[in-house]
């Protein structure tokens, strides 16, 4: 399959290897990031574009996607299939997806779940929205990307899981965080708080499968003075989104508000910026009930 690839960083570089040693022609564009072996270079994201069967983007922002879907879909090719993996607002995703579909192409919204590991070892999770058929022409390459893609309806229906299971994510990382430090502070031992938790009612992937108590559990970025795996700064834009998301839908989510709130002063007021996102246990560790 003939691929445009634009954005090619921490993320979208892997992925774009990945295809090109599945065998997929891919031309790569992007400003600043530089390009991966076998990734052919493009003058501009349109020039990606042009003739593509599949263009993926994976782009910080909605802003950003919106800007390059300008540019890119006057020149793919009826037909083809314009697949975003960027996390962006589901109003953004949506409204990318209708030009698509005035040009004649098809539109994916695919965020993606796995962070940079899962990109280079393609075991991401793709959280797809958008019509059936373009996502059975993308399949092909899902499989190679990762190892798991849902179609979860319409367009925007990826963001919207995404969003939604980030928005689980940060609110249950502060509680395990919560409760490692209230541990410390009853003298429980945190191997043996894991112990219990891990195999009982407070099971959770951030306890069980990401603990960010450093020598417990499996290998997480707590084992590595907190090097992002998933940086603070990450989660507080997918924080950001879901709230955006649940105004704009009225939706009560006083826990999502409280994360996001929390993750701000983290990463904003703090020393949070460059953490990883479970970070937040030294920083509940060291602080007393009164500071907030």
């Amino acid at each position: 399959m003939k691929i445009g690839f634009i954005g090619l960083g921490n993320m979208g570089g892997p992925m774009a290897l990945n295809l090109v040693r599945a065998g997929h022609a891919v031309a790569g564009f992007d400003p600043a990031a530089p390009l991966p072996e076998g990734v052919m270079q493009a003058a501009s994201a349109a020039e990606a574009a042009r003739g593509a069967e599949v263009v993926v983007t994976m782009l910080p922002n909605g802003a950003i996607l919106r800007s390059v879907a300008a540019e890119v879909i006057p020149a793919m090719a009826p037909g083809a299939v314009l697949c975003d993996c960027s996390t962006v607002d589901v109003e953004s995703a949506r409204a990318v997806a209708d030009e698509a579909r005035a040009a004649g192409l098809g539109a994916l919204d695919a965020p993606v779940s796995g962070g940079i590991g899962g990109a280079a070892a393609g075991t991401l999770t793709f959280m797809v929205g958008g019509p059936a058929d373009a996502f059975r022409t993308v399949a092909p390459l899902f499989d190679i990307m990762g190892q798991k893609a849902v179609h979860c309806g319409e367009a925007g229906a990826g963001q919207a899981a995404k969003i939604c299971n980030n928005m689980i994510l940060g609110v249950t990382m502060i509680a395990t965080c919560e409760a490692f430090a209230l541990a410390d502070k009853l003298g429980l031992d945190r191997q043996r708080m894991f112990d219990v938790v891990s195999t009982s009612s407070g099971y959770s992937w951030s306890m069980n499968a990401y603990c960010p108590a450093p020598g417990v559990g499996p290998q997480s970025p707590a084992d590595n003075g907190y090097k992002p795996g998933f940086a603070s700064e990450l989660m507080l834009k997918d924080l950001r989104l879901s709230q955006q998301a649940a105004e704009a839908v009225d939706a009560d989510t006083p826990m999502g508000a409280l994360a996001a709130r929390l993750y701000s002063r983290f990463v904003e007021e703090e020393d949070g910026k460059g953490k990883d996102f479970s970070a937040m246990l030294p920083r509940l560790a060291a602080r007393g009930r009164d500071q907030g």
